[in-house]
């Protein structure tokens, strides 16, 4: 085990220098989402990840709902730095894509992610930051329509536990139609 290692909410360690290597439960994934509040914390209240992939889940085309839950899982360890932080950050990007190369093969979703996601995340972000920040000359750089939807902003706890509902349906789904 190197120095760079972190305990997950499973028990298991992680190692951020072999990330060829990590594979993340989606109970470490569902924790760490949840724990993880969207825009740096800086919205008017609590907003975890999980939540937001939960809606981007519903919101794409349902072949791609499993891409939608787990297109952000990498930042249940990474954490969810803003944008215009993370563009300035190669390193970061590049563990980024290697983590998202192996929870995409874990969990058999394709990646890249479909343009449907991003399509979907710009629009949830237009969404969020309409419900989620009070100041009305709030910057919007994209041009798209929020969704007609309210944010529940739920607890870590209930994020938790519909993240991973979400995902048990979708796997399930995956697995009939599979047998079928």
């Amino acid at each position: 085990m190197s120095n760079a290692t972190i305990l997950l909410y499973s028990g298991r360690y992680f190692d951020f220098e072999n990330l060829d290597n990590e594979v993340l439960t989606i109970e470490d994934i569902a924790h760490g989402l949840a724990m993880t509040c969207r825009f740096g914390g800086h919205c008017n209240r609590f907003y975890s990840v999980a939540e937001h992939c939960w809606w981007v889940s519903y919101l794409v085309p349902p072949e791609m709902a499993l891409e939608g839950l787990l297109h952000d899982g990498t930042e249940s360890v990474l954490g969810d730095i803003p944008k215009p932080l993370k563009r300035i950050m190669p390193q970061y990007q590049e563990m980024e894509e290697k983590l998202e190369i192996n929870v995409a093969k874990q969990y058999g979703i394709q990646f890249p992610y479909p343009p449907q996601i991003k399509e979907c995340d710009i629009r949830m972000l237009i969404t969020e930051q309409k419900q989620l920040f009070t100041r009305e000359d709030t910057k919007v750089f994209f041009k798209a329509e929020p969704y007609d939807i309210k944010l529940a902003c739920w607890t870590p706890e209930v994020a938790t536990k519909f993240y991973i509902s979400r995902f048990e349906n979708l796997i399930d789904m995956r697995n009939q139609k599979a047998v079928a």
